[in-house]
C-alpha cells in the first residue's frame, strides 16, 4: 500500500505545511497505516485508531516538541510516534530492540514524559507547567491526553485539584470513549455519559467546579473542528478541559464492535479485521483463566469469597466471577489502592477476599498493602498476575519487582505456583487460611498443563518440594521459571545430575529442606523470574549465612537494571536466566 502524503511527513513541521483538505486525507493514510503494520506486527490496535485526526490536530495546532504533549498510559501514542519521525521504525514496534509500545523519553523528544501505567499526565504536564513558569517560558503550552477511565484514577484528581489553584498554562483533553481496556465503570463514567456532543453538562459541572474552563463536549473525529477549537483554546490561560467524544477502533469496523478484544487483538486480517487462530488449538490454558475458573468453582461453594480488580476483569479472568456472581465480584476502575483498602474493609466483616491485580499495578497500593492488610493481619488474598518479564510491554509493565518488595512485609505469606495446577490448588489453600494475609504470583501465558482441573486439597503453608534428585549440584527455583531449569536439564551431559527443587513459598521459607540441602550439596543455584535482589536467591543467602553453611550460593534473576521490550522468551536470554544460561552455569561449576 502506498501513503503518498504520510510517507512525506518526518515531523510535525511537515505537518503543519498540508492544506486542510490534505489533512483530512492524511488521516485516512495514517489510520490505515497503524492498521497495516499492528495487523502483522501485533500491539494495541483500538486507542490508537480512535485519536487518529486528535493526533493530526495537535502537533498540526501546537508547536511541538517546544510545546509539551504528555499521553496518559500510551496505548494510543501509535499516530504520534508515527508523525513525529518513527514511520519507518514502527514496523519495529514492541520487538527486541526496536522502539518502545509506549512514549520513552530517551526514544525521541517528542516524547515529554515516559508512560505506561495510567493516570500520570495531568501531573506531569502540570509539573511541567510550574517548571517553564518558573523558567519564564510563558508562552509554552503544556498539554495532557487522558482518556475517562484514567481520569477516574485517584492520582488524576489529585493533579486536577491541585491544578485548579495554580493558574498553570495547562491544557487537559479528557478522550472519552467509555473505554479503557474493559468498559470504564464508576459514577463518573455516568456523568460524563450524560454529556452528548453540543450539550455542555448544564448541572453541577464537576470541571468547572474544580476551577477550570469547560469546553465541549465535541466530536473528536471532526478533524476542522478539532482544529478550529485547539486553536481558541491556544489563545487563553490558565487551567482549561477540552471533552472529546471519540470511538476507540474507529475505522476498523471489528475493532469498533468488539473494543475490548481490538484493544490488543494479535495478528489479524487488515481488510477484513478478522483475528488470525493460532496454529496449536489444543494448549492449556492461560494461568488468568485457571484463576479465574478456580475463582468460580470455589465461590459456588463459599458464599463469603468475593473477587475484586483494578479494571482489569478481562485480563485476570475475574470476568467468570462477575459474570456468575455480579453481587460478588467488583471492578473498581483503575484505582490499586481503593481495591486493596475496598478488599481489607470486607475482610473485617468476614469475606473471603480475592484481590486480582498485575504486579506491576500492585506497585501503585504498596501502603494499602502494608497499612491496610498487614499490619492488621487481614486474610486478604492478592492474586498478583503477569508476574515476572510480561514480554513486549517492555519495562513499564513487567513484574518482577513483587518478591522484594513484598518479601520484607510483616504477617504475609508469598507463594508462587509453577504450573495451573499448583495455582488452583494455592487458590483453594487460600480460601481456607485465615491466619495471614496471603500473596499468589503467577506469571503471563499459558499455564503448562491441559488437564488441570483436579480435585481441591491443600498445599501445606511453606513447604518446597523436591521435584528432581540429584547430585553435587541442587537447583532451587520459585514459580513457572522452573520449566526453564527443567529444560535447562535435557541440555546437561548425562553424567550431570542436579537435584531441583520447588520453592514454591518464598515465605515463610523452608529452613528444614534448606537444612538438607546444606549437608547434601556443594553448589546451590537458586533461579527466579523477578529481582536478583530482594528475592529467593537473598532469602537463602541470608539463612546460609545465619547457619554459618559452607555450601557455595550462585543466584541467578533479573538483574539490578530495567528490562526492556522483546519476546518473554527473548527477555529470559538477555536477563540470563534461560535453560541455555542456566545449563551453563552448571557446567562452569
Amino acid at each position: 500500500m502506498t501513503y503518498k502524503l504520510l510517507s512525506t511527513i518526518n515531523s510535525p513541521a511537515d505537518l503543519r505545511q498540508l492544506s486542510a483538505e490534505q489533512l483530512l486525507e492524511l488521516k485516512d493514510e495514517l489510520r490505515d497505516f497503524i492498521i497495516d503494520i499492528v495487523s502483522t506486527k501485533e500491539g494495541h490496535l483500538g486507542a490508537s485508531l480512535g485519536v487518529v485526526e486528535l493526533t493530526i490536530a495537535l502537533h498540526y495546532v501546537f508547536h511541538t516538541p517546544d510545546d509539551l504533549l504528555i499521553w496518559d498510559v500510551g496505548h494510543q501514542a501509535y499516530g504520534h510516534k508515527i508523525l513525529t519521525g518513527r514511520r519507518e521504525l514502527f514496523e519495529t514496534n514492541r520487538q527486541l530492540n526496536g522502539i518502545s509500545g509506549f512514549p520513552k523519553r530517551s526514544e525521541s523528544e517528542y516524547d515529554t514524559f515516559g508512560v505506561g501505567h495510567s493516570s500520570t499526565s495531568i501531573s506531569a504536564a502540570l509539573g511541567m507547567a510550574i517548571a517553564s513558569k518558573l523558567l519564564g517560558k510563558l508562552n509554552r503550552q503544556h498539554i495532557a491526553v487522558i482518556g475517562d477511565a484514567s481520569i477516574a484514577s485517584g492520582m488524576a484528581f489529585e493533579g486536577l485539584n491541585h491544578a485548579g489553584v495554580t493558574k498553570a498554562n495547562l491544557l487537559v483533553i479528557l478522550n472519552d470513549n467509555a473505554i479503557g481496556i474493559d468498559p470504564s465503570v464508576g459514577a463518573l463514567k455516568n456523568y460524563l455519559t450524560k454529556a452528548k456532543i453540543g450539550n455542555k453538562p448544564k448541572q453541577d459541572n464537576i470541571i468547572e467546579a474544580l476551577n477550570f474552563s469547560y469546553e465541549g463536549p465535541i466530536d473528536g473525529h471532526d478533524l476542522p473542528k478539532l482544529i478550529e477549537t485547539l486553536k481558541r483554546l491556544q489563545q487563553q490561560n490558565g487551567p482549561r478541559l477540552l471533552h472529546v467524544i471519540t470511538k476507540k477502533g474507529k475505522g476498523l469496523p471489528s475493532a469498533e464492535q468488539d473494543q475490548v478484544t481490538y484493544h490488543a487483538p494479535g495478528k489479524f486480517n487488515k481488510q477484513t479485521g478478522e483475528r488470525y487462530k493460532s496454529s496449536q488449538t489444543d494448549l492449556p490454558p492461560k494461568f488468568q483463566d485457571v484463576f479465574g475458573l478456580t475463582m468460580l468453582d470455589l465461590a459456588k461453594n463459599n458464599p463469603k469469597i468475593v473477587g475484586v480488580t483494578p479494571a482489569m476483569p478481562t485480563g485476570s479472568s475475574l470476568k467468570y466471577m462477575m459474570q456468575a456472581y455480579p453481587d460478588r465480584a467488583f471492578d473498581v476502575g483503575i484505582a490499586e489502592q481503593h481495591a486493596v483498602t475496598l478488599s481489607a474493609g470486607m475482610a473485617t466483616q468476614g469475606f473471603k477476599v480475592f484481590c486480582t491485580i498485575y504486579s506491576t499495578f500492585l506497585q501503585r497500593a504498596y501502603d494499602q498493602v502494608i497499612h491496610d492488610v498487614a499490619l492488621q493481619n487481614l486474610p486478604v488474598v492478592f492474586c498478583i498476575d503477569r508476574a515476572g518479564l510480561v514480554g513486549r510491554d517492555g519495562a513499564t509493565h513487567h513484574g518482577v519487582f513483587d518478591l522484594a518488595y513484598l518479601n520484607c512485609i510483616p504477617n504475609l505469606v508469598i507463594a508462587s505456583p509453577r504450573n495451573g495446577i499448583e495455582l488452583r490448588q494455592l487458590l483453594y489453600t487460600a480460601s481456607q487460611f485465615n491466619e495471614h494475609p496471603i500473596a499468589i504470583r503467577y506469571p503471563r501465558g499459558q499455564s503448562f498443563h491441559k488437564n488441570w482441573q483436579v480435585d481441591f486439597k491443600t498445599v501445606p503453608i511453606g513447604k518446597a518440594e523436591l521435584l528432581q534428585s540429584g547430585q553435587r549440584f541442587a537447583v532451587l527455583s520459585i514459580g513457572s521459571i522452573a520449566q526453564e531449569v527443567t529444560h535447562a536439564f535435557k541440555l546437561l551431559p548425562k553424567e550431570i545430575k542436579p537435584a531441583h527443587y520447588d520453592f514454591k513459598f518464598l515465605k515463610p521459607l523452608d529452613s528444614e529442606v534448606l537444612d538438607e540441602i546444606i549437608n547434601q550439596f556443594e553448589f546451590v543455584i537458586t533461579v527466579e523470574d523477578a529481582s536478583i535482589i530482594g528475592g529467593l536467591g537473598d532469602a537463602v543467602s541470608s539463612y546460609f549465612n545465619q547457619v554459618e553453611a559452607n555450601t557455595q550460593l550462585i543466584k541467578m534473576g533479573i538483574p539490578d537494571q530495567f528490562i526492556e521490550h522483546g519476546s518473554t522468551q527473548e527477555l529470559f536470554e538477555v536477563a540470563g536466566i534461560s535453560a541455555k544460561a542456566i545449563a551453563k552455569q552448571v557446567l562452569q561449576l
